[in-house]
This record gives structure tokens, C-alpha cells and sequence, in this order.
């Protein structure tokens, strides 16, 4: 089983190996389902605890007290339970992904995973305003990249993996694997390459058929047929793609506002958020908790328009609040809910201006939502598949596409912002680096740019040990004594240095003495990619790296090639 495992850690190594990736792609959905339908459940039993039932949505049934006491003691308890932790630990959702992703080289912490799970399951439970489907992306890509770490799996394959974890996420919690599929390639690892495509396909759809063996279910909301009418409704439709890219501008500017309280104490920004959603719920209860049960009341038409302005008012600045101070929620799902409540304003505005609609009234909330998700991701291509699996009807793509292009402009041509999780990561000062040579080098294990013709020597040679050596020629010569490693040098000029040394059978040759140049180097191990490689050797200014791998036997170190910043250049060089 062990020599299985090391040769197919071979195979993962080279990016190409689809057969490899692909077998990640399959369990990787797997894993990523089973653990979001496990959230979905810790929210619903925790939820019931306090009387709050159909699956930790019916929080309009809690007398008025509860409607702000739940909120405002659940961010209390939660804030003091935060408190105890370190400031890395506390990360969770999205943005920690994405930030992992690049700047751990996707090694995401089981302390945070389990954080999340808890965290998130017991702030949803309490009726935060947020969504599950951030912290079900967390728990995605967490669990696959701590089962890669436990395999010793190659770090370029932790991203396959996270991507993998990620579109199953999405999947199994809308029933949409292809937007989770586009939602991975385009918000989370931002590259498109068929290697990547083909391994995170399969995650998302291992992931929704598990979801819906599991739950029973095969679509989340029950949609009547839609489609546009009329050729005519195109003006409403640009002002509905507008009007909710105005909306999703005013929740990421409150976001931005709301974390510039992020060197308060954690409990009191907690506690203060939970106050505020606490507060607001007093009026409109229906913002409390993800708010998929008036979603669903929405698309059926049973909610008034003044109801459905209040509703899109308090669900973002609620949202907006609760995020913005760092509560474990998500946002992807109260930004459905408040475009679905903008589409449905909209719709009802203009029949009551005399307008006459040919669409069902459902078109517009549908788009109201796509639009919405487009534009606070900044991923229109996933928001607008997300549209057409939710409502399977091929027939929206044209209207829906028109709305999602229109409120994404809104938010980043008119009023110059990035996307939410991009504003958050800018706000926190970490540098996501997108381009083709970072992803190149993210994406290449060690192995591939490495040297292997190199040696250990001892400082102390012995005159028995010269012929082998000159024999081998090895590029380089990894300098040791007692176990410890100095430097590198250049195995041409160690062995042009010995041939002009005089062999003495009785004492042993003191390489220290040698008048060659030697190189500082570090150590990286054999699962790193070339970024790390990269990073390591500028963070501790030295000339090269030495690759190695830990025996299990001993745990020494097995040495396995030689990276320099030349040679890395040269290869990526080669393959843009």
C-alpha cells in the first residue's frame, strides 16, 4: 500500500497526470459534500434547540424578544469563544481560502476547518444574517487540502484539491455543479486550463449526487417556468441589472466601513454586530438566518412590495455589518435574497406604473438574483449558469446575462470597486497575485525543475571516497560535517579543486580549505512547488535551495536535487 501511495505521489507531481487528478477530483467531491450536508444539518439541530424549526429557517415564529435576544447573546457567546484564540486562527470562509491558497501554498489548517464548522453552524443558528455557502466553500476545500497534507500529497496538487473541494461545496449546496465548477475556476484559483477543469468537474459532480442521495432533494427553490416575454421588458431588465449593482456597491462600501473596526476586541465586534441584526429583525424578522424560506416565498409571489424593500434594506446592511466585523457567515446567499427582493420590487413598481408585463413575475426575481451573485463575486460566468440550473431553462440565459453584465459594471466601472472577497483581502493588506508566471509557478512541483545530480560530501574526505566521486560528477556537492549542512558548491570546480590536491591514504582531505565559491542555500521539501521554492529562498536570501524528503525509518533527511533561482527562470521561461 505504501509503495501504491509513494508512486502515485509521482504521478500527482507532473500537472498533466489527468488520471491521477482525476481520482482527486472524485473523492475530493465526495468529501466536500458529505461535510456541507453535515453543516446544513448542525445548523438545523442546533437551531431546533431554541425552537427554531423547518431546518433553521422559521425564525419569524420566535416571540419579539427572542427575535433580538437570539442574535445579539448568540454574537455574545460566540465573540467570548473567538476571544481565546489567535488572531490566525479566527480565519474563516472565502477570503481565508483564497489567501491560503497563495500564501500558504494550499495548506489550510484543520484549527481553522473545525472553527468554521462550529463557528458558523452556531452563528447561522442564532439567526446572524449571512449565508452557508462561504463557510460550505471553507469546509470544501479544507477538508481536501488537510486530507492531501495527512498523504503527503505534492502542494501543486493541494490546489486541484481545494478547487475540487470548493465546486463541491457550491454543488452540493445550490444542486448547481457547473456553477461550482466556474465558481472554482473563477473566484477561487482564477486559471482555466483542461487538466484543472476536468478533475474539479468531477468533484462537483460526485459532490451533488451525494447531496442529493443524502437529502432527498434535487433543487432548492421550486421555480414555476420562466423566460422573457418580450423583446419590450430589455429597458426593465438593464434597470434591474442596475438597481442591483447599486445595491451590491452600498453592501461592499458598508463592508469596508465595517472593518475598520477589526482592532476592536472580538467580542464587543461581535456583540455589536448581533445588536444591529438583533435590532433590525424587531421590524423585519425575515432577515434573520440565511432567509432561503423567504426566498421561497418571494418566487411564489406571497410578499408586499413594501415588505420586499425593507427586507433587501436590512438584509444588506445586516450582512454587510456582520461580515464586516468577521463573523464566520457567508455572503453569497443574503445577496440572492436581496436581489430576488429587488426583481420582485421591481416587477410589482412597474405593473402598478400601468407597465404590461408578458413574463411571469418569477423572471424577474431569478434575474434579480444572478445579478446580484455576479456582481458581488465578480464572477458573471458563474452567476449566470447558476441562473440557468436553478431554473433549468436554457431560454433565461439572454435576459439573465444582460442583468449580471450590467450590475457587475456597476460595481466595478461606475463605482471602482473589486469584488467582495477582493475588497477584503485588499483591506487586509494580502497580495493575491493572478498572472500566468505566478500560476505557472504555483502549479509546478520541485521535481520538475530540480537538478539531481547532487551529492552529499563530508568536509573530511577520505582518500578511498575521492575515485567514486570524480566517477559520479555530480552537479552539485552538498557540504556536511556531524550530520550538519553548510553549503553548496559547484561539483566541477570541488573536483577540478581535488585533482590538484595530493592524495595522502593516511589523512583525510579538509574540503573547508577549498578556494571555490560557495552557495548559502535553504531547505525545501519535496512536496513544495517552485513558488515556494521561490519564496523561500528570497525570504532567507540565499543563491539556492536543496530539495529533500524525511525518511520514515530515521527521519533523516533524503537528498533529492538542487533549485537555483537561474534554473527556475530558465524553465518557466520554456513554457510561457
Amino acid at each position: 500500500m505504501r509503495n501504491l501511495l509513494s508512486k502515485y505521489r509521482r504521478y500527482l507531481t507532473n500537472y498533466e497526470s489527468l488520471l491521477a487528478y482525476s481520482l482527486l477530483g472524485l473523492v475530493g467531491g465526495i468529501a466536500s459534500g458529505l461535510v456541507v450536508l453535515g453543516f446544513e444539518l448542525a445548523i438545523a439541530e442546533l437551531a431546533s434547540l431554541w425552537g427554531v424549526g423547518n431546518g433553521g429557517e422559521d425564525f419569524e415564529s420566535l416571540p419579539e424578544w427572542a427575535l433580538f435576544a437570539l442574535p445579539a447573546a448568540g454574537a455574545l457567546v460566540l465573540g467570548c469563544l473567538y476571544s481565546l484564540l489567535q488572531p490566525e486562527h479566527r480565519e474563516a470562509g472565502i477570503v481565508h481560502v483564497i489567501s491560503r491558497m497563495h500564501s500558504h501554498y494550499g495548506v489550510l489548517p484543520q484549527r481553522n476547518a473545525v472553527l468554521q464548522f462550529v463557528g458558523g453552524a452556531f452563528a447561522l443558528a442564532t439567526g446572524q444574517s449571512g449565508g452557508r455557502e462561504g463557510p460550505g466553500v471553507h469546509l470544501g476545500g479544507a477538508i481536501n487540502s488537510v486530507l492531501g497534507q495527512r498523504l503527503g500529497l505534492p502542494n501543486n496538487s493541494l490546489r486541484v484539491l481545494i478547487a475540487c473541494g470548493t465546486a463541491g461545496g457550491i454543488a452540493a449546496a445550490f444542486h448547481t455543479p457547473l456553477a461550482g465548477v466556474i465558481f472554482a475556476m473563477e473566484v477561487i484559483i482564477a486559471e482555466y486550463t483542461v487538466v484543472g477543469f476536468i478533475p474539479v468537474m468531477l468533484a462537483a459532480v460526485s459532490a451533488s449526487a451525494v447531496s442529493f442521495t443524502l437529502s432527498g432533494s434535487e433543487v432548492l427553490f421550486k421555480l414555476p417556468p420562466v423566460s422573457l416575454g418580450s423583446l419590450a421588458e430589455i429597458p426593465l431588465i438593464l434597470l434591474l441589472g442596475f438597481c442591483c449593482g447599486l445595491a451590491v456597491a452600498a453592501f461592499i462600501r458598508i463592508i469596508k466601513l465595517a472593518m475598520q473596526a477589526a482592532r476592536w476586541p472580538v467580542a464587543l465586534r461581535f456583540t455589536l454586530a448581533g445588536a444591529v441584526t438583533g435590532t433590525l429583525a424587531l421590524g423585519v424578522p425575515q432577515i434573520l438566518g440565511i432567509g432561503y424560506d423567504s426566498l421561497q416565498l418571494i418566487l411564489q409571489g406571497e410578499v408586499a412590495l413594501k415588505l420586499l424593500l425593507m427586507i433587501a434594506g436590512c438584509k444588506l446592511l445586516a450582512t454587510a455589518i456582520s461580515c464586516g466585523m468577521g463573523l464566520p457567515v457567508g455572503l453569497i446567499g443574503p445577496n440572492l435574497l436581496i436581489g430576488a427582493c429587488i426583481g420582485a420590487a421591481l416587477g410589482m413598481l412597474s405593473t402598478k406604473l400601468g407597465l404590461e408585463l408578458n413574463s411571469n413575475p418569477a423572471l424577474y426575481v431569478v434575474i434579480g438574483m444572478g445579478a446580484a451573485m455576479g456582481a458581488v463575486l465578480n464572477a458573471p460566468l458563474a452567476a449566470i449558469l447558476a441562473v440557468i440550473e436553478l431554473t433549468h431553462s436554457v431560454s433565461i440565459g439572454m435576459p439573465a446575462m444582460l442583468a449580471i453584465v450590467v450590475a457587475t459594471l456597476t460595481n466595478t466601472a461606475l463605482f471602482r470597486q473589486r469584488s467582495a472577497h477582493q475588497t477584503v483581502l485588499s483591506q487586509l493588506q494580502r497580495v493575491v497575485p493572478e498572472d500566468p508566471l505566478n500560476q505557472l509557478l504555483h502549479r509546478t512541483d520541485v521535481s520538475s525543475a530540480m537538478d539531481t545530480r547532487v551529492v552529499r560530501v563530508p568536509t573530511l574526505l577520505q582518500a578511498q571516497d575521492h575515485e567514486p566521486l570524480l566517477e559520479f560528477t555530480p552537479t552539485w556537492c552538498l557540504m556536511e560535517r556531524e550530520g550538519e549542512d553548510l553549503y553548496l558548491v559547484q561539483g566541477s570546480e570541488l573536483l577540478a579543486w581535488l585533482a590538484e590536491q595530493p592524495l595522502d591514504d593516511d589523512n583525510a582531505t579538509d574540503l573547508t580549505t577549498a578556494d571555490i565559491r560557495r552557495w548559502t542555500m535553504a531547505a525545501v521539501p519535496l512536496q513544495a512547488t517552485l513558488r515556494q521554492a521561490m519564496d523561500t529562498m528570497r525570504k532567507q536570501t540565499v543563491e539556492a535551495a536543496f530539495v529533500y524528503e524525511r525518511s520514515r525509518n530515521t527521519g533523516k533527511r533524503i537528498l533529492h536535487g538542487v533549485l537555483t533561482p537561474e534554473s527556475i527562470e530558465k524553465f518557466t521561461l520554456a513554457r510561457l
